[in-house]
């Protein structure tokens, strides 16, 4: 089986799995990083977000071979130390979840997001496309509009 090396959360990985396997089971089942969720395992519900040398990536439809040598976060390596992500100091401030499944991903394209738009309006925001059963949605624009507000 081939080994791949990669960056997550700022820590160097190696891992043997089939070149084929998504990068969600081997973050969850090998590294043991649960933030990533698995919902559909089609690229739809976008539970499982993460960002990919900077860039939100669902992990069910990228493949462990596809991050070799690249840098992964999830939801675990976002704060620095004990300071939270504004985006993660927003979803708490708001109030933002309600069975909280989705929220990790939410969380992961809204950074992306506000990386490329410093000023995001609302139709920039629906674009993120992930899915939330709760229909927070209305809490989730909220806080990436605050969020934004406490980005540097």
């Amino acid at each position: 089986m081939p080994t791949y090396n990669f960056t997550v959360n700022n820590q160097p990985v190696s891992v043997e799995a089939p070149a084929t396997m998504a990068l969600l089971w081997v973050l969850r089942d090998k590294l043991g990083i649960t933030g990533p969720k698995y919902g559909c395992g089609i690229n739809v519900c976008k539970a499982c977000t993460c960002l990919i040398n900077g860039k939100a990536a669902t992990t069910c439809s990228t493949r462990v071979s596809d991050v070799q040598g690249k840098k992964v976060t999830t939801i675990e390596g976002l704060a620095n130390g004990d300071q939270l992500h504004p985006v993660q100091q927003a979803w708490l401030d708001l109030d933002v979840p309600q069975c909280g499944f989705c929220q990790p991903g939410q969380i992961m394209a809204a950074v992306d997001l506000l990386q490329r738009t410093k000023h995001p309006t609302d139709a920039d925001i629906d674009a993120i496309e992930n899915m939330c059963r709760c229909g927070t949605y209305a809490r989730i624009r909220a806080a990436i509009k605050n969020a934004a507000a406490m980005m540097p």
